[in-house]
């Protein structure tokens, strides 16, 4: 099958990324390997990876900070000092004190982990230098790796099999190990033993997104445009050509599409658009590219998943799985699933994108760090939020559309500028408001709670109307990040509308595009016949510089 690569190594044991995910007590029960602990510290676990060829090794932290590692060990992947497996957790002191934010990890196994604080550290094998400590000997306990990276902090790391990526806070990337098909992007095939910053298309870019392949790596730069560079036998890189590329390369493909996230699987590759639309292109002979067949594809292909938005896409180096999770809470699964070949999305009982590669990849691992919060202890955010329209404690009401929102004076003068002042001298137990309507109220106060927006898109044009009156940044913000989540043909010249009335410049960009890229079903909407004058004088002048009416 394409995907099995002529390599000078062996197939066991493909790299997975792992990145930091926020999941609510998720079950890590799921994973074998955790059958080796008891319940007790299982309860103790916040943060978790499940690694190596057979899903046989994990790293875990615990509410204590303390990490712990278990399993075979191989090439001292657990960082103990030594090569001995362990059936029973082991702490791993070398760390001691240390907060992990990311890790990702290769088919030796090779660790590549960063810190709260940016730091990087690595250890495993290293046949082909991608610890990025300057040798070729394994390493069996965690090397703290400064070189070229003194100064920067470290925000996501990414392993290939044996090279690794890592993403500064100012969006700079640089890498290092096995550079046999140019994966580490110096414009050579020369290995690369420290770390290296990547140049060429990407010096004056900002990269916010990286990922790799088995040896092609990627990044998500400000924009939404993708950089490929390395191994292309399969397509994986979307340039539509099989060749490698030694230095990284625009996905022209892509030319006008926003991409959001990267993910890379064995041999193919995923992205998630600020539209919520996912692309695939690479491998396809499990059906890991979602799109009915299992030819490859070489050029980015659409993936259809109903017809709501997708918020997450997951891929995994160790296995042909595709998974994605919508806005709404459903989770799919596509490609190799247990020994099956899924050629479409499947729609899963799951809750998360992480149950499908514990559940039916093989091996069962785990595509990213999972986050493991506990649900016995409240923080003082989340008593603020229990406290939202609560008669019990409040001390101010308001009088909405006949109905009462229960409020604390208190946290609306703490937390609102809008109230300090209003509030100031006022000792009513009720205030009566007449200018919106309740839903776009009471979301309004309940934002000053919980710091999020529970209201539908349509509603949220209302909410953005109050923002902009009180002057709530942040507030106005997120509304334009939920609009957008409900843009469609029908309504996309009414929030363009709304944007332009209300000054949300990045609404209105996002709206602008979005008709464009939808231009003939959009102006036959009752919506664009009904268009103000002056906007769709602007609208039509704008779509023109852009050059949507060439033929």
């Amino acid at each position: 099958m394409e995907e099995e690569l002529s390599l000078p190594y062996g197939e066991s044991g493909k790299p997975v990324q792992a990145t930091l995910s926020s999941l609510k007590m998720l079950d890590v029960g799921k994973w074998p390997i955790f059958s080796l602990c008891s319940e007790e510290e299982l309860q103790l676990i916040r943060q978790a990876c499940v690694f190596g060829s057979a899903g046989n090794e994990v790293l875990y932290t615990t509410v204590n900070d303390e990490i712990f590692v278990l399993g075979t060990n191989c090439s001292g992947c657990l960082g103990l000092g030594d090569v001995q497996s362990t059936i029973e957790p082991r702490r791993l002191d070398s760390l001691n004190g240390k907060k992990i934010a990311c890790l990702s990890y290769g088919s030796g196994p090779h660790i590549v982990l960063a810190t709260t604080e940016g730091e990087v550290f690595t250890w495993g094998h290293n046949a082909y230098s991608q610890l990025g400590n300057g040798t070729t000997n394994h390493g069996l306990v965690p090397c703290h790796i400064s070189t070229n990276l003194s100064n920067k902090q470290v925000t996501e790391v990414a392993c290939g099999s044996y090279h690794s990526l890592v993403l500064t806070s100012d969006g700079e990337v640089f890498a290092w190990g096995y550079n046999n098909s140019g994966q580490v992007g110096s414009g050579s095939t020369a290995n690369q033993p420290i770390p290296r910053r990547v140049m060429g298309c990407l010096q004056n870019k900002v990269v916010v997104n990286i990922a790799c392949g088995q040896m092609c790596s990627m990044a998500v730069v400000n924009t939404g445009e993708v950089y490929v560079w390395g191994y292309n036998g399969n397509g994986q890189l979307g340039l539509g050509s099989s060749g490698n590329q030694p230095t990284p390369c625009r996905i022209a493909a892509l030319q006008g599409i926003r991409v959001q996230r990267v993910a890379c699987g064995y041999a193919h590759t995923l992205v998630l658009t600020d539209e919520g639309q996912v692309y695939a292109w690479g491998a396809n002979s499990y059906g890991q590219l979602g799109i009915g067949n299992k030819s490859n594809q070489s050029y980015p292909a659409p993936v259809f998943m109903e017809k709501d938005r997708i918020i997450e896409i997951a891929a995994c180096h160790s296995a042909h799985t595709s998974a994605a999770k919508t806005q709404g809470g459903h989770v799919y699964m596509w490609g190799q699933c247990r020994g099956q070949s899924v050629i479409l999305p499947h729609l899963t009982h799951f809750s998360c994108t992480d149950d499908v590669f514990a559940c039916f990849a093989t091996p069962a691992v785990s595509w990213r760090l999972l986050s493991v919060e506990p649900d016995d202890h409240l923080t003082v955010a989340e008593s603020l939020k229990r406290e939202f329209d609560n008669p019990n404690t409040a001390d101010l009401k308001f009088l909405v559309d006949g109905k009462y929102i229960y409020a604390h004076k208190v946290l609306l003068r703490i937390r609102c500028e809008h109230f300090r002042s209003s509030l100031e001298d006022n000792q009513d137990d009720i205030v009566e408001m007449s200018e919106f309507s309740y839903p776009v109220y009471r979301a309004f106060l309940e934002y000053l709670y919980t710091d999020s927006i529970s209201l539908p898109p349509e509603e949220a044009v209302g909410l953005l109307d109050l923002a902009t009156f009180y002057r709530e940044n942040r507030l106005k913000k997120l509304c334009q990040q939920t609009i957008k989540q409900g843009i469609c043909e029908e309504n996309a010249i009414a929030l363009l509308s709304a944007a332009v009335k209300y000054d949300a410049q990045d609404l209105e960009e996002f709206c602008f595009r979005f008709c464009i890229n939808h231009l003939t079903v959009v102006t036959q909407t009752s919506g664009f016949a009904e268009m103000d004058h002056d906007l769709l004088k602007n609208f039509i002048s704008k779509a023109s510089r852009v050059g949507a009416f060439k033929n």
